[in-house]
């Protein structure tokens, strides 16, 4: 019987969190050491949804000792899951690895302390309403559907719901409040899928400044 999206999320929603945070990132957990994937979840998850990193240890553990076969897959009864680019032989001690740190930062408190994003997962699933209006009104099509920064911002402004506005405000001032240099805010928002440059004469910085104050004004 196929699984329905409830059923996965209440066996590997969290599980699915954490593989998604590999993403482009190597799974190189070690014994020793976590990989800067698991870091990035876990500097995230602690100081957002703490809860949830036991649920993932329990999940990945689970899914180890029990992986599904190739039928199982076929049948629908167990959703494929993200990738982590390991070949099969390698993914089961790879899982408990994981699982291994996640019990450990758990029951020694030894958490990675808040900071920056490292990782695109990372800055996508810490700014997600940000990179929405990045992403959605300053891509690559930017100059073909408006004028200019301001009529794109504008657009955004008049067609999203107050509570998402306020949101992406909070986000903003979030992000200003990290001091990043120059360098790393232009990194950190392409990122987020920003595809064009700020407008004349704004840095990366000044220009999230401006659109902070702008959402302010409504």
């Amino acid at each position: 019987m196929p699984l329905t999206p409830l059923q996965h999320d209440h066996r590997y929603g969290e599980m699915d969190q954490v593989l998604r945070a590999y993403a482009g990132q190597p799974a190189d957990d070690t014994e020793e050491k976590p990989s800067e994937a698991l870091t990035a979840y876990l500097r995230l998850t602690w100081h957002t949804r703490p809860w949830a990193i036991g649920v993932a240890e329990s999940q990945l553990r689970e899914y180890a000792r029990h992986p599904p076969g190739p039928l199982r897959l076929r049948l629908g009864e167990v959703y494929p899951l993200p990738d982590p680019g390991l070949d099969g032989p390698l993914i089961q001690p790879w899982l408990l690895t994981v699982a291994g740190h996640l019990r450990r930062c758990l029951a020694e408190g030894d958490m990675p302390p808040p900071g920056p994003p490292r990782t695109r997962w990372e800055w996508q699933a810490r700014f997600p309403e940000l990179g929405q209006l990045l992403g959605g009104w300053f891509s690559q099509d930017f100059g073909e559907e408006f004028e200019d920064h301001e009529q794109a911002l504008r657009d955004y402004l008049e067609g999203t719901e107050r509570s998402l506005v306020a949101r992406l405000c909070g986000e903003v001032h979030e992000l200003l409040a990290l001091r990043l240099d120059e360098a790393d805010y232009a990194y950190g928002l392409a990122q987020l899928g920003l595809e064009v440059d700020p407008p004349v004469p704004y840095t990366h910085g000044a220009w999230l400044r401006a659109i902070a104050e702008d959402t302010l004004r409504g």
